[in-house]
């Protein structure tokens, strides 16, 4: 196999600017060097069949590493600047993505809403304020804006404003229910081909129009007061489910094994392990079982916190049939959403399934009417089709990739990856979401003292026996080369696969044609 190549300096890097910058500001300016106006001036690659062969053998013997001998690999690399393919490897053979369908569900959305698009999220009623008091219910209509959770704090942010704004209006009690209207969306929050056994994580939380705190509740879990004792469980309010507690307390310095499940046939979650007596509280998310509920119980929750009285409970909309039609009510407050380009930068980064499912669906309602994820894989069956990408090269059931229905080929990510980056409305917003190898995401940790680090941007993908890495490098001659690599079906260590796959991208940068 190719040697790996240890840290090179790289002149006017940001490693010669003095003082501290942030992660972000270090990546985002690199990709700005690396992928920004500095390519323009760059010519096209010299032809030198010699060098693409030598770049094949090596990527040949990386992939045919017999420790991946069970497993399958899918690859294609590309020349952007060329156009073209330099490696090919099961390039059209249906794989599981993981999480590089989410480079579908961006591509789809950037182009359905653009890059500008916000949701909209409004508190509204039907009701009077007489003296200080609303006669009745507070409903609070969403569009699906999954920001709304303590990222930046934006979640304490917004409950500040709608409280503000509440008291502006004169009122300092509801009597009345918060009730959650979530009918912009459908009520299908799990996605066709979800494992069961995953759906009690927080990587796994429901889909849906209203979404707070990204649908995850928090499980704290301490000690008690001696060993043995049954631990100290609490589960924050909305969750929909039922605590059941068969965790108990370890002896002092014993390792923490906090674990819990969700039964399929009821909302009861199963906590089990220990956690030693001399321990800190270890904390869990939870998916909850009704994203409307959990919002408007976090609503009520937070008004009362702010000296709102509220006598009523949280209510979802579909359990009410007395509610004023939407043009019936009076908006009370309204929060939009940063941009799409914000909201794209933690779906890709962090790989946040809830983004994705929500920004497939919200694509969906963009052609019109409800949101739904089918909506959404119409929105993408068209985007694709008009760019001449075949329906038999890929099978989209989900935004995220957490489906095992999912199916693409090397060549179609590639082909993706081509067109946002080819495109001058999306390339600069699309390159700023990639993790940045050696730097930030998912790939902060990888590809350290390389030629790669600071210089690959790639969506990684992950789920039981499928690791995906696919993004864009630059070679040594600044030649921009746009890559997938899809491993499944493999029983190796998931390490010994993104090893692999990062030695192949390193291969990639040291690339030369001279």
């Amino acid at each position: 196999m190719p040697r790996r190549v240890g840290r090179v300096f790289r002149p006017g890097s940001l490693a010669d600017v003095k003082g501290r910058p942030t992660r972000n500001t270090v990546a985002g300016a690199l990709l700005l060097l690396l992928f920004g106006s500095a390519c323009a001036a760059h010519k096209g690659p010299t032809s030198n069949p010699r060098a693409e062969r030598e770049l094949a053998s090596d990527l040949t013997r990386v992939f045919g590493a017999p420790v991946m001998s069970q497993g399958l690999w899918g690859v294609e690399v590309k020349s952007l600047d060329s156009g073209r393919v330099l490696f090919e490897h099961n390039a059209r053979t249906l794989v599981m993505p993981a999480s590089n369908m989410k480079i579908l569900t961006l591509a789809t959305a950037a182009e359905t809403l653009g890059w500008n698009f916000c949701f909209t999220t409004t508190l509204e009623t039907g009701a009077a304020v007489e003296g200080g008091v609303l006669k009745g219910d507070l409903i609070v209509r969403g569009t699906g804006d999954p920001t709304i959770n303590s990222r930046n704090e934006r979640a304490a942010a917004v409950f500040d404003e709608w409280a503000s704004a509440l008291k502006a209006a004169g009122i300092t009690r509801i009597d009345g229910a918060i009730v959650g209207d979530d009918n912009a969306f459908d009520d299908q929050g799990l996605g066709a081909g979800w494992s069961w056994d995953y759906l009690q994580y927080g990587y796994a939380a429901p889909v849906g129009a209203l979404e707070v705190n990204e649908n995850v509740a928090r499980l704290t879990v301490r000690p008690g007061a001696t060993e043995g004792d049954p631990a100290v469980l609490e589960l924050a309010p909305g969750s929909g489910l039922q605590a059941v507690n068969h965790a108990y307390t370890g002896a002092a310095k014993s390792a923490v094994t906090i674990d819990f499940e969700r039964r399929v046939d009821q909302p009861i979650l199963i906590v089990t392990g220990s956690l030693a007596i001399d321990a800190q509280p270890a904390t869990r998310d939870v998916a909850v079982v009704n994203p409307t509920i959990y919002f408007a119980q976090s609503l009520k929750d937070a008004l009362i916190a702010r000296g709102i009285d509220v006598t009523g409970g949280a209510v979802d909309a579909d359990d009410r049939g007395d509610l004023p039609a939407p043009d019936a009510r009076r908006v009370l407050a309204q929060s939009q959403s940063p941009a799409l380009r914000e909201i794209a930068t933690v779906l890709m980064k962090v790989s946040q399934n809830l983004y994705a499912e929500t920004l497939l669906k919200a694509a969906g309602a963009a052609q019109g009417g409800l949101g739904t994820t089918e909506g959404g894989r119409v929105a993408t069956r068209a985007l694709l089709s008009s760019w001449g990408i075949p329906q038999s090269t890929y099978v989209q059931y989900d935004g995220s990739g957490l489906s095992r229905y999912d199916y693409v080929t090397a060549d179609l990510i590639v082909t993706i990856l081509a067109r946002m980056f080819g495109d001058p409305r999306h390339k600069d917003a699309f390159v700023a979401t990639l993790p940045v190898a050696g730097k930030d995401g998912t790939i902060a940790s990888r590809m350290k003292k390389t030629r790669a680090e600071g210089n690959a941007i790639a969506k990684t993908g992950s789920i039981a026996n499928v690791r995906s890495l696919s993004g864009y490098v630059h070679t040594r001659d600044g030649e921009t080369l746009a890559f997938s690599i899809l491993a499944n079906s493999f029983t190796i260590p998931a390490a010994t696969v993104n090893w692999i796959a990062d030695l192949a991208v390193e291969t990639l940068a040291n690339f030369t044609r001279r």
